[in-house]
């Protein structure tokens, strides 16, 4: 059976849980075991967080813009895509260099990459354990198999991840 879902929240703390408890919620009906189910539902918890709490509000008088959370199982995989309208991630600041001479490259010898991606360790070295907050985006790494931080083209950053599911008795997958 697969199953997709989106949801438009508002940005306020009271959504976080909302959201988690939607996913959470249909995990259990089909029948995903609870390791797995708590793993995504802590990287859900923290990809809706950073939305609430770093995205842009509307423009002065306008309504918030919310964040949108999508997610799809399809057979045993499970993607989640949270997008909000913020400022989105800061680009990556780095010089890109060859190894043997140091020059920089060439333009048409740099890989080619979007713009504004973040760099997949990008996350993992800002990560400090003992700060009260900035580690959800490396939880978010550590508890999914595939994580993609990217800007959305218009406007706001877009957290995606992939996790592979097992599953305790698949139920509605069955009767299907």
């Amino acid at each position: 059976m697969d199953i997709w879902w989106s949801l438009h929240l508002r940005r306020e703390p009271a959504s976080v849980p909302l959201a988690r408890r939607v996913l959470l919620g249909t995990m259990a009906t089909v029948g995903v075991d609870p390791e797995i189910s708590y793993e995504v539902g802590i990287a859900l918890t923290e990809a809706c967080a950073n939305a609430v709490e770093h995205a842009a509000p509307g423009a002065a008088g306008s309504e918030d813009d919310g964040f949108h959370v999508t997610a799809t199982i399809e057979g045993d995989r499970l993607r989640i895509e949270v997008t909000d309208s913020g400022p989105g991630f800061a680009p990556r600041v780095r010089r890109e260099r060859t190894a043997r001479s140091g020059r920089r490259p060439e333009p048409a010898e740099r890989p080619e990459r979007p713009e504004r991606t973040v760099p997949r360790r990008a996350a993992v070295v800002t990560a400090d354990p003992s700060a009260e907050s900035g580690r959800g985006l490396f939880l978010i790494r550590a508890l999914a198999d595939h994580v993609q931080f990217r800007n959305h083209p218009r406007r706001g950053a877009v957290v995606s991840f992939d996790k592979l599911l097992t599953y305790q008795d698949r139920p509605l997958a069955r009767a299907s």
